[in-house]
């Protein structure tokens, strides 16, 4: 896509491929890490919803280098990536293939954990967006409750969840949501993401669920009517912390640069690290090229 469209002239996409990325969502993550330390001391991670595997990779690189413990120290860190769809493989990662809203996925990823529990739970999962913002939020809160539901059955006490979220004007209850679930919880917006998109992502730490709750995937989460018959008020309505993530001073995610910057190598056309292992276009492919050989022939 990068080779007919603007992509070419996003910096961060460039970038990624660069250094070796599979999608340039991996710089947000490592400037989340930059702001809030969420890698310190993690030995046990699950990246939710993970295709392309981005995150994942993030993960494999920093915590098995020792981006876990003290400079330089190698960590035996345990990644384990969820999805629906099949990824290609990473070092240090096991994937499972499968539905977070189950509870067999949950106990599969505490089995590949030896029984223990995660340190960190990540999801940079997203619907199809329809352009209609307030569709799109709504799914995007049902997509984390998902993932926070699934989290309260594998993350121990004190862990840390990161999850994407599309802000907008009727969010409160989300935020209330992962309140009572651990003690700060921030959204953040790292430099990399554009400005004109209204996602963001919101940091939960310090994780510490009431005394009495149990992790139940047989129901929706805290499944409650948000209405005008329900309004939120007074310690309910939570004030949530925004941070903006990266160097400000560096490049936007919202501007278009010249393909050879001053300073700069000259720009060079790569592909993908990554290209997709099974896309629903692949037949669309096999058809044009066959058409191709055709015509040559």
């Amino acid at each position: 896509m990068g080779k007919s469209s603007k992509d070419k002239r996003d910096v961060y996409y460039r970038l990624a491929k660069e250094q070796g990325w599979r999608a340039r969502s991996a710089f947000k993550l490592l400037q989340i890490d930059e702001e809030f330390g969420i890698l310190k001391g993690v030995t046990r991670a699950v990246d939710l919803c993970a295709a392309p595997g981005s995150w994942s990779q993030v993960l494999s690189k920093e915590l098995r280098r020792g981006g876990g413990g003290g400079a330089g120290e190698e960590k035996e860190a345990q990644i384990v990536a969820v999805d629906l769809q099949a990824m290609a493989p990473l070092p240090g990662v096991t994937q499972i293939q499968g539905d977070i809203t189950k509870l067999s996925t949950a106990k599969q990823i505490i089995s590949h954990f030896d029984g223990a529990q995660a340190d960190l739970v990540v999801s940079d999962g997203a619907p199809d967006v329809t352009g209609l913002h307030d569709l799109d939020e709504y799914i995007q809160a049902q997509l984390i409750l998902a993932a926070l539901n699934i989290t309260t059955h594998i993350l121990r006490r004190g862990g840390t969840f990161v999850a994407k979220i599309f802000r907008g004007k009727d969010v409160t209850l989300l935020y209330a949501q992962l309140k009572t679930f651990f003690a700060t919880v921030h959204v953040a917006k790292p430099r990399s993401s554009r400005n004109s998109s209204i996602e963001a992502f919101v940091v939960c730490m310090d994780y510490c669920p009431p005394a009495d709750y149990v992790p139940n995937m047989a129901n929706p989460l805290m499944d409650v009517p948000y209405d005008s018959s329900n309004p939120i008020v007074g310690s309910n309505r939570f004030l949530v912390p925004f941070v903006a993530c990266g160097d400000l001073r560096g490049f936007d995610a919202d501007m278009t640069y010249p393909l050879d910057i001053d300073g700069a190598q000259p720009y060079e056309q790569r592909d993908p690290t990554q290209p997709p292992i099974n896309p629903p276009y692949k037949r669309a492919l096999e058809l044009k090229r066959s058409n191709f050989y055709n015509s040559t022939a």
